[in-house]
């Protein structure tokens, strides 16, 4: 997808160092970064400079390839699968790449390691890049459904940022999106704000702004009220781990979310790759909800008046605050699951017909 007009990932690997776009500096400054060390890995995923589950995985792979080239010994390789595992608990896809790397050079001859491990890092990529462009394209199909009946502009509510920023390219939830506005169906989206850290400000609406695709920012509270007035045609949300179940884990407002369109009978669709299913747990109490630093609610950053970033406080010195960065969508509020595979019902049966 396009930056300033010139197409991008959000990762690759170049000349040993692991190149990122340092997603904590948009939208106001645009800086690729370079990782060097399973530490700048680690911390790179920890305070946020690559976040989205599909990425997060994506650099956790390259952090072990990375760690081989610091110390392929493999209690060094044991000890840096089990920081990255740590670094974020509740995306899936995290523990499933670094354990898929891990299982990949697991006995392998110490001078062929590092080609083997970087040759799987880079099939993660491209394969999470064909799974997302299959979810676009399955997707599409509702869309095209909405605007065959509507005939007018279809109006998409997402929530936080599950585009191409938050994968390798094309993104979950807006792939679907890019694809209709490829195709030239008219759709417009109304893209969530998504308190504390703004990632639907800071993320969604600048990456759709760099495709072209009409679109507003929304205060969090405020989709209730526009499904209430018929100003919403479906959701498309992403997922950061998605139980065999069908129950959702995504990024805290979506259960909200999917509570008004249940109520103003408005499609709610999840976006996910196979990647973000977790066949084991089958309770979602026992999804581990990831509990980040109350800075992230307390202070927020942005551009002053003479374009300098600054970091301001915005609640009172003495008050508390508790931020819980996840939340989960029970599967009985999910009218669909958008997989590379096709689109099905959110439930073990509609699962396993996919995924057999």
């Amino acid at each position: 997808m396009k930056i300033e007009s010139k197409e991008y990932r959000t990762i690759w690997f170049e000349n040993n160092i692991v190149k990122i776009i340092d997603q904590t500096k948009l939208p106001h400054r645009f800086v690729i970064k370079d990782l060097k060390t399973i530490k700048d890995v680690i911390n790179a995923i920890t305070i946020m400079e690559v976040r989205g589950a599909p990425l997060i995985g994506a650099t956790a792979a390259y952090g072990i390839v990375l760690s081989i080239l610091e110390n392929n010994d493999q209690s060094f390789l044991k000890k840096s699968a089990d920081e990255l595992i740590k670094s974020r608990p509740t995306a899936i896809n995290l523990k499933w790449a670094v354990d898929r790397m891990m299982k990949k050079i697991s006995g392998v001859n110490s001078n062929k390691i590092f080609e083997i491990a970087l040759n799987e890092a880079k099939e993660i990529c491209d394969e999470d890049e064909k799974f997302c462009e299959s979810i676009g394209l399955n997707g599409l199909k509702i869309i095209e459904e909405i605007h065959n009946k509507k005939k007018d502009t279809v109006n998409i509510l997402t929530h936080c940022n599950a585009g191409w920023l938050a994968t390798i390219n094309w993104g979950t939830a807006t792939s679907p999106i890019y694809h209709a506005h490829k195709k030239g169906i008219p759709i417009h989206i109304w893209v969530d704000e998504t308190r504390p850290r703004n990632q639907g400000a800071n993320l969604t609406s600048f990456e759709l702004n760099e495709e072209e695709v009409p679109n507003t920012i929304i205060a969090d509270n405020t989709g209730g009220l526009l499904m209430q007035r018929g100003k919403v045609d479906m959701c498309i949300v992403g997922t950061d781990r998605t139980l065999s179940n069908g129950d959702v884990c995504n990024k805290i407002g979506t259960y909200l979310k999917a509570l008004a369109a249940k109520d103003n009978n408005i499609p709610f669709y999840v976006a996910l790759p196979s990647s973000t299913i977790d066949w084991n747990i089958k309770d979602h109490k026992d999804i581990p909800i990831e509990e980040r630093n109350s800075d992230e609610l307390s202070h927020i950053e942005g551009l002053d008046n003479k374009g300098n970033l600054r970091k301001l406080q915005i609640y009172p010195k003495k008050s508390k605050a508790i931020n819980l960065a996840f939340d989960i969508t029970p599967a009985k509020y999910v009218t669909g699951l958008i997989t590379e595979k096709g689109v099905c019902e959110a439930s073990t049966e509609g699962l396993k017909n996919l995924f057999k």
